[in-house]
């Protein structure tokens, strides 16, 4: 249709091939410091979105209030990170498309995947840090503080398949959510897209590698604190508990099957089927997008 503020499927298909190209292009110092900012961004969102809700959370009767409320500020990170700039691992593992169209190289993917990883994590933890170095932890007598210390706790105690299928579940809806915001013409049409998806999996109670580099580091540094720790403890985590959140589980629990879900959530069920379905084996449709849009 002549004139039509957003790409159709197809189209964003080829636009999201093309973006992957772009990024893999990138020097591994832009990698590094764009994926800074990115995770810095997602941090952000977490911090921000558990300071709105914490106290929802705290009670089961409020719970999910907390969860919807916590989503409709999260999504502020992506916006962050695709309208002003970033690079972020579960959006580039959209990537996959591209690899699979033979437009970049599996070596470019996954030197791309490692530098912005390596950024993410740095980019989440320096949050983190900064989060328990301020005292804002401290809020409501360290209720904050012992409420982040549960999340953490809870987050390294899912078992292997559980973190998982979580990280599928939420990648699917996080790419979902750049997928509609390449397709989208305008900054207002851009906020929209990611909103609603990411709103979704946060209210959903999903698992996100990136915005874990903030939630597990958050967690460990708020438990050395005595009130963030007896909060915690308040809250019904358990002494076990609280010794079983540590740098290792963090790694092994959950970070590697959340990412491994992630790229599956965000490669495959994303990138692969929609490359699949609008891009094999059909000829490249010229992209009508404005001239002054570029791929992020």
């Amino acid at each position: 249709m002549a004139g039509q503020n957003y790409l159709t499927p197809p189209e964003i298909a080829r636009y999201t091939i093309e973006a992957g190209v772009k990024k893999s292009r990138l020097s591994a110092a832009n990698m590094l410091i764009l994926g800074i900012l990115a995770g810095a961004f997602i941090a952000f969102a977490s911090e921000g979105s558990n300071m709105a809700a914490y106290n929802l959370f705290a009670k089961p009767e409020t719970y999910g209030l907390g969860k919807v409320l916590a989503g409709a500020i999260f999504g502020t990170g992506l916006m962050l990170v695709l309208m002003a700039g970033g690079e972020l691992f579960t959006g580039n593992t959209m990537m996959l498309a591209g690899l699979f169209d033979r437009k970049i190289t599996l070596v470019d993917m996954l030197r791309n995947w490692f530098f912005v990883y390596l950024g993410n994590f740095i980019g989440s933890a320096l949050i983190a840090y900064m989060m328990n170095a301020s005292g804002l932890y401290g809020s409501s007598a360290g209720l904050l503080g012992g409420m982040t210390i549960k999340i953490a706790a809870y987050k390294v105690g899912l078992s292997f398949s559980q973190a998982f299928f979580l990280g599928i579940m939420c990648n699917w809806l996080v790419c979902l959510a750049v997928w509609l915001c390449y397709g989208a013409k305008d900054m207002a049409g851009k906020l929209l897209a990611v909103f609603f998806p990411i709103w979704l999996f946060i209210t959903s109670g999903f698992e996100h590698c990136v915005a874990n580099m903030y939630y597990i580091p958050a967690g460990i540094l708020a438990k050395s604190v005595k009130s963030y720790s007896d909060a915690a403890l308040t809250l019904g985590v358990t002494p076990e508990k609280l010794a079983h959140l540590n740098l290792e589980t963090f790694l092994i629990n959950n970070l590697l099957p959340v990412t491994l879900g992630n790229i599956v959530g965000g490669g495959v069920f994303v990138g692969i089927v929609y490359w699949f379905v609008y891009v094999k084996g059909s000829a490249a449709p010229v992209i009508a997008t404005k001239k002054d849009q570029k791929a992020v």
